[in-house]
């Protein structure tokens, strides 16, 4: 399985710029230090050819947050949460318009 992790840079979250770029690398840092350390494993999940894309953002009260953007087994879906909160991310928690949010 590709695990591929990108950082998302909200328009809503906008902090000084001098505190802008230092938050912006270091979330940058946290999606490669999580696609390639703590989500490695799923690199060996079957079957070898899907994909996971995971976005990772800050909250309006800077915290870290993150959201599966793609279709995964449950199992898949678990780890990537197991290692999140691990970690501290919370769950990214969307809403759009005619969907309901089970979680």
């Amino acid at each position: 399985m590709t695990v591929t992790v990108l950082a998302i840079i909200e328009p809503d979250v906008k902090p000084a710029p001098p505190l802008a770029k230092v938050m912006n690398e270091r979330l940058a840092r946290f999606a490669k230090e999580l696609q390639d350390v703590h989500l490695k494993g799923l690199e060996t999940v079957e079957p070898l050819f899907d994909d996971i894309v995971i976005y990772i953002g800050y909250n309006s009260k800077y915290s870290v947050r993150w959201k599966i953007v793609n279709d995964v087994p449950g199992s898949v879906e678990s780890e990537v949460a197991d290692q999140c909160a691990k970690l501290g991310y919370i769950k990214w928690k969307t809403v759009a318009f005619g969907v309901i949010d089970k979680s």
